[in-house]
């Protein structure tokens, strides 16, 4: 299967939010004495950066088929001069091909752009943009070490649909320190008010190295206990249903026609490319990163550019614990797929959707006893509710087989290892 879709790391952030473990570069939030905020606009460090991802991009080789998705993800995209974004966009499309009916994914921050600047990403191709609300009350978003304030939530909104954006994503966390039921419902209303075509309801991971996991312990307060999460979930789930949006994936929301195409690249463990720091690819059943450090970053893509082995930076994921299922899939997260791991990254993707998975298709490409094996392990969870099989599928229930999908996913790793 030939890659089609492509995601670029963006590693800029004015500061690192305390739950934050991506590769990523700080450029500050504060303004030099008598000038403005470092963006790609004023940073030669910014601007350095895109032109080795351009050099990356021009010594990758293409494929045979244009690319249907192409995913801004970081740090924060929104950082970049529109004129940068355009020069990587044409940079793709030179190299790969760009199809019309694209779909060209922007993630965006509150407070780092204005009505020019969105229109500008609009008109390079830009067509869905996803901005990081994570919460709707100022002592949340103080707590989480945002840059952004709830005021600036709604000036941010009311730009993106000035410039015109028909796919707007929002994203949400629940699970915050100090954060209780009530804050989330009043999240949950605020967004659905707000009407945007998707949403992203993530809950909140204590990794480690971030500063949360030097102040915070799981489980402990001022995190929300655990039974307050999972009501937190069923809460997202009903709210929004009831609001005409189809939970779609474990972590996602969307309105009829408004799934994200290129998450659900992910999502089918199909093949795809990433470039930038930190970055992963999967092609040719291979996945590989590049490193996340910038520095190391351009070295390596000197190296690349000199022939160098290509892939030396190979992303490997252990089997998950209960807790270390990524709850949202960036490049970075995804697992390895080297062969033995092939069946287990299909389970582990695939259940994540509400359409699960398909028998037939398990069955063709691991064979019906490995499949009938699958089924076995599964019946347990059948009768606890948490896992729906048919004749043709096997699929997760919502919100509870969802809501306990990493028990159900840790043990088919132990049992099919």
């Amino acid at each position: 299967m030939v890659a089609q879709s492509a995601y670029m790391h963006i590693p800029f952030c004015r500061r690192r939010c305390y739950y934050c473990d991506f590769p990523i570069a700080v450029v500050g939030d504060k303004p030099p004495i008598g000038g403005d905020r470092i963006n790609g606009s004023n940073s030669g460090t910014i601007a350095h950066y895109v032109e080795v991802l351009c050099q990356e991009i021009r010594q990758t080789p293409a494929g045979d088929h244009a690319l249907n998705t192409v995913f801004f993800g970081g740090g924060t995209p929104s950082l970049l001069a529109v004129e940068q974004l355009e020069q990587i966009l044409q940079t793709l499309d030179r190299q790969f091909g760009i199809t019309s009916g694209a779909e060209i994914s922007m993630e965006i921050d509150p407070a780092t752009f204005d009505l020019i600047q969105v229109k500008g990403y609009q008109s390079t191709g830009v067509n869905r943009v996803s901005l990081g609300v994570q919460a709707f009350q100022a002592h949340l978003l103080a707590a989480a070490g945002r840059s952004h304030t709830p005021a600036d939530i709604e000036e941010a909104i009311a730009l993106i649909y000035q410039a015109g954006f028909h796919n707007i994503s929002l994203d949400l966390i629940s699970g915050l320190p100090h954060q209780t039921l009530q804050d989330w419902q009043e999240s949950l209303e605020h967004a659905i008010a707000l009407a945007p075509t998707h949403l992203s309801c993530y809950d909140l991971t204590v990794e480690a190295g971030t500063p949360f996991s030097r102040q915070y312990k799981p489980g402990m307060q001022p995190l929300p206990s655990d039974e307050t999460t999972a009501d937190m979930y069923r809460l997202a789930q009903k709210l929004l249903t009831a609001a005409g949006y189809d939970h779609y994936e474990i972590s996602n929301y969307a309105k009829p026609g408004y799934q994200c195409r290129h998450n659900h690249v992910y999502w089918h463990n199909q093949p795809f490319y990433g470039f930038g720091m930190g970055a992963t690819s999967y092609l040719n059943g291979d996945r590989f990163a590049r490193p996340r450090k910038t520095w190391e970053y351009y070295t390596w893509v000197e190296e690349q550019g000199r022939g160098g082995q290509r892939g030396k930076e190979v992303v490997t994921l252990s089997p998950p614990s209960s807790s270390s299922l990524p709850s949202a899939l960036s490049p970075s997260s995804l697992p390895s797929s080297s062969s033995p791991e092939l069946l287990l990254d299909t389970l582990m993707l695939g259940l994540r959707l509400a359409e699960g998975l398909s028998l037939a298709t398990l069955t063709e490409q691991f064979g019906a006893t490995i499949v009938g094996q699958v089924q076995a392990l599964l019946q347990p969870y059948v009768h606890k509710g948490w896992v729906e099989m048919t004749n043709d599928r096997i699929r997760l229930t919502d919100p509870e087989g969802f809501l306990f999908s990493n028990v159900v996913l840790v043990d088919l790793f132990e049992q099919l290892e």
